[in-house]
């Protein structure tokens, strides 16, 4: 009798850890996800100020065509990443797909900014003036959602890489996730300044 008593405490110790062990993987990944939908925010308040800011310049860069095609057609790309990511899930495949759609999307924005800067009239429009305002404000935010979603990428992949959890988090579907990392070219806020 003693023996079973032993068996079944430790049986009930086994379900205890591995109860923990799952809810603080679920705790992690929960976590994950939440700070990929504060990016996820953030991305989408930048894609609509986009469109404002072209047609706020469209007028005195007519003949700026093709500055403005990138943009857009950059801004395009980054959509359908985002829009790809909600119906994957931000797996790590996704979460590159939509780094390099912004990371394209900031070099876009560079070239157009650099371009705005040959437009005097442009510096005074206090419309223009705004709407850069805005769009720095939200370039800061997204790198700050991306550093918060990076720690907590950081901390649920070591959370599934040490022991015990390596042990079991694939077998209870636990996998890595990917970083939201920046390219060399885009690691720094583009430089949206008109005055």
């Amino acid at each position: 009798m003693p023996t079973l008593l032993i068996v079944l405490a430790v049986v009930a110790v086994a379900a205890v850890f591995l109860i923990a062990l799952y809810n603080g993987l679920v705790q992690r990944k929960l976590r994950v996800d939440e700070a990929w939908a504060q990016i996820d925010v953030q991305l989408k308040r930048r894609h609509d100020l986009i469109p404002n800011l072209v047609n706020a310049v469209k007028d005195y860069m007519g003949f700026e065509q093709e500055v403005l095609t990138r943009v857009t057609e950059a801004r395009a790309g980054a959509l359908a990443a985002s829009a790809a990511v909600g119906a994957a899930g931000a797996g790590a495949a996704q979460v590159a797909q939509v780094a390099q759609a912004e990371n394209q999307l900031s070099q876009a924005l560079r070239g157009f900014f650099a371009t705005v800067e040959n437009y005097p009239d442009l510096k005074a429009n206090q419309n223009v003036l705004s709407l850069q305002e805005e769009l720095s404000t939200t370039e800061n935010q997204i790198s700050f959602s991306r550093q918060h979603f990076n720690a907590v990428v950081r901390d649920y992949n070591q959370a599934i890489q040490q022991f015990p959890g390596i042990i079991f988090a694939g077998m209870l579907g636990f996998t890595a996730r990917g970083f939201f990392e920046a390219e060399d070219a885009a690691r720094e806020v583009p430089e949206v300044r008109l005055r």
